[in-house]
């Protein structure tokens, strides 16, 4: 009977209570499993830093300039037009060469010309031959009025009449002068040194005095302006450089200039700024910058394009960044990219002052030795740690030398 007693099935009790039991030991097993995948999670190795190209600020010299687009214009240029009318006989130059000022050009038929100033000198001729009866007349009357021979009404009438042939002369000379005038007009004359272009008229032809068209041009081309716009904002700045004597100087007080022609070719001889126009245009903002420059071969010719670049010195410790390396936040303000000595990323603004030859000169905001992104900008953001490598100026990888290696500077 124990032995049966002890084989029965265990009360209502025994069975609630172990039932309990195991369902409080289930969540603690959950939170184990839990903690345990947590534990998993957290040792995997965390990725490597990202590759970004950068590049090393040192400052170096720089010659600074201003390039400005502009025309070349011609420092004489007289369009020659006739005086008188008549036939033109003949052309006494050659097309496309250099004449002198007085040079024959053109010869326009003189005869008629010739006829009038022989017709003029006729009447001077009579009109003294007039005057000389008159004067001895008055010789002649002048002491029988004296002595009251003759009467004052007829001496007044002889004076009268003798004054009156020297006008008549005087006249006649004026018109034998302006008769030789025009038939020196037929012999048409280059007014200034120079080089001619193409015939305009040809032999036969006739022409008027006064025409709107003209019959020859000649140019002087040495020495040769261009004209260039300046924006007034530049020009300030050139007079304060210029004062301060950083603006390169030639002759006398004037800036050096050089040109670069259409097809990128540089123009051997240097020239210098001569007139600034008194006035700016409201329209663009900009006026008119006039600079000289010799042409002993003609290779500028007026019309051409170029561009101008006002020397401004150099400056011995310019700082210089690659364009790429430049952005901008939402305020319009430039900013870099540039990495402390842990290689972590930072945000560095910077003022700027112009763009030279594919880069920024930055006037401050960095210092010998920062280094800045200049690739991979889209992996970069500030506290990132980032790879380095270093970038040379053709902006390639320097091989065998990483940018770890290079002295470390605080952002």
């Amino acid at each position: 009977m124990r032995v049966l007693s002890s084989l029965s099935p265990r009360s209502p009790w025994t069975l609630k209570t172990t039932t309990s039991l195991s369902l409080r030991l289930i969540p603690l097993a959950l939170l184990t499993l839990d903690l345990s995948g947590c534990k998993h999670k957290a040792a995997a190795p965390k990725p490597p830093p990202q590759t970004v190209g950068i590049y090393t600020v040192h400052p170096h010299p720089l010659k600074t300039s201003t390039s400005l687009p502009g025309r070349v214009e011609a420092f004489e240029q007289a369009q020659v037009r006739p005086q008188v009318g008549g036939v033109i006989l003949k052309r006494t130059f050659e097309q496309g060469t250099d004449v002198k000022a007085g040079q024959l050009l053109y010869v326009i038929n003189p005869a008629p010309f010739k006829a009038s100033y022989d017709q003029a000198k006729a009447q001077l001729l009579h009109a003294e031959a007039a005057a000389l009866s008159i004067r001895a007349q008055l010789d002649r009357y002048r002491p029988l009025a004296a002595a009251h021979a003759v009467s004052k009404q007829d001496y007044d009438n002889t004076l009268s009449s003798a004054r009156q042939a020297e006008a008549d002369i005087a006249q006649a000379k004026a018109n034998v002068d302006s008769a030789a005038v025009n038939l020196d007009w037929t012999q048409v004359r280059s007014p200034i040194d120079g080089r001619i272009g193409r015939m305009l008229v040809t032999p036969g032809t006739l022409v008027t005095a006064g025409q709107t068209t003209a019959i020859a041009t000649v140019t002087r081309m040495d020495p040769i302006y261009v004209d260039v716009n300046l924006a007034t904002s530049d020009m300030l700045r050139l007079r304060r450089e210029f004062a301060s004597g950083k603006l390169e100087k030639v002759s006398g007080n004037a800036a050096a200039v050089e040109l670069t022609l259409e097809d990128g070719s540089h123009y051997d001889k240097a020239g210098q700024l001569r007139l600034t126009e008194v006035t700016v245009d409201p329209a663009t903002g900009t006026m008119i910058v006039r600079a000289e420059f010799p042409n002993p071969d003609r290779l500028l010719m007026p019309g051409m394009y170029v561009h101008a670049e006002v020397a401004e010195g150099v400056d011995p410790k310019a700082i210089t960044i690659p364009q790429p390396a430049l952005q901008r936040d939402s305020k319009g303000d430039p900013f870099v990219y540039a990495l402390d000595g842990d290689n972590k990323v930072t945000m560095r603004f910077v003022q700027l002052d112009r763009a030279l030859d594919g880069d920024w000169v930055v006037m401050g905001g960095l210092n010998d030795g920062d280094r800045i992104i200049v690739e991979g900008l889209q992996k970069a953001h500030p506290g990132a740690v980032v790879k380095p490598i270093e970038k040379s100026a053709d902006d390639k990888a320097k091989e065998g030398k990483p940018a770890d290696a290079q002295p470390a500077h605080a952002g």
